[in-house]
Formats: structure tokens, sequence, C-alpha cells
């Protein structure tokens, strides 16, 4: 299938720069595929979306404040990292903004210093330098790697603002965004209404940044993300297709890590791995019912 089938018009500007406040006051497009309707809602109506006895499906990774700019030594020409997971404890795997050799020293603010040890397509390597361990300069130093879409600099407000709720295990350079709407005052309206609650990890990666450059959107490769599926979960997703209920995904995280821990049968078993699982156009889901995701720009994929 050609990328191109996945082109439409769209105005730049009606992309947000910062979150509504409450968060669930963001606007929903409900479609009932079933009955053919299309109906604008808001994300604070969900409980009156959903049913009794449906599952919701949250991501709980926690976005690293992964994003770095620096200078190289000791030419002063200025760079941008983005870290993108830890290899060991002074080694990890970035995305550099700039052109680097192997061998190239990079310096950043408060003293930090980090080598380039390995170049090739796809895949850059640093050295860790110090001072201390690189997760733990991240937090002092590192800022927010805000979607390329939002067109702004970070800011240190967004270190809550693209941070959801559910936010618990550092991994993810990404926010998984559908999540971005929620409340708590929303998920107890939810629970009230009968509605369960469950979680898996998925660690949103560095493909979030790639775009599609294949013509044909099957040749493209997606990048491998970690996640993590509980036995707690299994036992739900049972649970609901025993009473009846449907398993809502809260995001494309969500429905790609259900849909990895899945075997032939529709049966989600519990595990932690990595998954490139490319949902295209014909995908027979086997977990998922009902997705939950933001709106997402021309010619993009999950």
């Amino acid at each position: 299938m050609n990328l191109s089938a996945f082109n439409f018009p769209f105005d730049p500007s009606l992309v947000a720069k910062h979150p509504i406040h409450p968060r669930d006051h963001a606007r929903l497009l409900v479609i009932n595929r079933q009955q053919g309707q299309v109906t604008d809602r808001t994300v604070k109506d969900l409980p009156d979306i959903l049913q009794p006895g449906d599952l919701l499906v949250v991501n709980d990774t926690k976005v690293i404040p992964a994003r770095l700019s620096g200078k190289k030594i000791p030419s002063g020409g200025r760079i941008e990292i983005l870290f993108v997971k830890e290899i060991d404890v002074t080694h990890a795997e970035v995305l550099i903004n700039g052109r680097v050799k192997i061998g190239q020293l990079i310096e950043f603010q408060g003293e930090g210093q980090a080598r380039v040890v390995e170049k090739q397509p796809g895949r850059t390597v640093i050295h860790w330098l110090g001072p201390g361990r690189l997760q733990m300069y991240l937090q002092q130093y590192g800022e927010m790697p805000l979607p390329p879409y939002l067109k702004r600099e970070p800011a240190w407000q967004d270190r809550e603002d693209y941070q959801t709720m559910f936010a618990q295990i550092e991994g993810a350079v990404a926010a998984p965004t559908a999540s971005l709407h929620f409340t708590p005052n929303l998920i107890q309206s939810v629970l009230d209404k009968g509605i369960r609650c469950s979680t898996i990890t998925l660690h949103v990666g560095l493909g979030t940044f790639q775009p599609v450059k294949t013509a044909v959107i099957e040749e493209h490769t997606m990048h491998a993300e970690w996640f993590d599926v509980s036995e707690e979960v299994v036992h739900q997703v049972g649970a609901v297709r025993q009473r009846g209920g449907r398993v809502v995904a809260v995001g494309t995280t969500v429905a790609r890590a259900l849909e990895s821990a899945a075997n032939d049968r529709g049966e989600v078993r519990p595990g932690s791995g990595e998954t490139q699982l490319f949902i295209l156009p014909g995908f027979q889901f086997k977990v998922v019912d009902v997705l939950m995701t933001n709106f997402h720009s021309p010619k993009q994929r999950f």
C-alpha cells in the first residue's frame, strides 16, 4: 500500500501548543462503526460512552527528560542529542541532531561530557564520561523531548504537562499521548460506572520521532519498543471476555502491547520483551475491541 493513501489536507494551526485545563475537557470524536455514527463529545464524557463491564487499559510508562543541548569540542559547534536507551552504566544509544564522527567529544552544561563511540545508520552510541550516571544527569539538566509537530522549545512546565497521571515506570522518550487527557476525577467516574481499569507498560522509543520514509508502507521497519504485560492484566482481560465486556485500549502503545502479547487464539500471555508490531489496514485485532487515540498527522503510522 502506498504511503500517499494516508495523506490528507491538514491545517497545522489546529495543533494545540499546550494542553487544555482540565485535561479531560479535550474534544473527543466518537466513531461507532456498527451504527455508522460519528459524534462530537469531550473526554470527560467517557463514562457515558463506555459500558459497564468494559476494561480500560492504560500505559504507565514515564517520560525521561531525554533531550540535551551541547557543543562539540574543540570546534564549539552546537549539537543536540536525544537519549534513547541505556546500554550499560556508562554507554547509551542516542539520536543526534548534527554531524559527528566516532571519537567526537561533546560537552554539556554542568560539566557533562560524552564521547561518540559508535556511529552507523539508525544507531549512535555514546560513552558517558560524567559527572555521575547519565540517568541522574538527565533528571537535573535534561529537557522533555516534545513532539516535533509542536514546533516550540521545551519549558520547565512540560515536565508536568508532558507526563500522564498514570506515569510510574521510567523509560519512555515520548509520552503515550492518549492518556494525557485523563484526570483523577475522570478515572473515578469511570470506576463508579462499573468500568475496570488496568495498566500495561510500553516504553515509547525512537520510532515515534522517525517518519515513514518508504513509499510502500509495508517496507517500513518499526523501531523495537520494550513492553510488559502482567499476570493481573491477563486475568482482567480474561474476566472481561467472560462477562461480555470490551477491552478499551487507551492509545496505540496499549494496542501494540496487548496484541503483541497475544497468541494466535487471542489469549493474552504475561511477560515482557520487545515489539516491532506494525498495525496496517487489514490487521485482525485479537484483543482490543475499542481504541482511543489522539489525532494522527498525515502519513503517520502506529
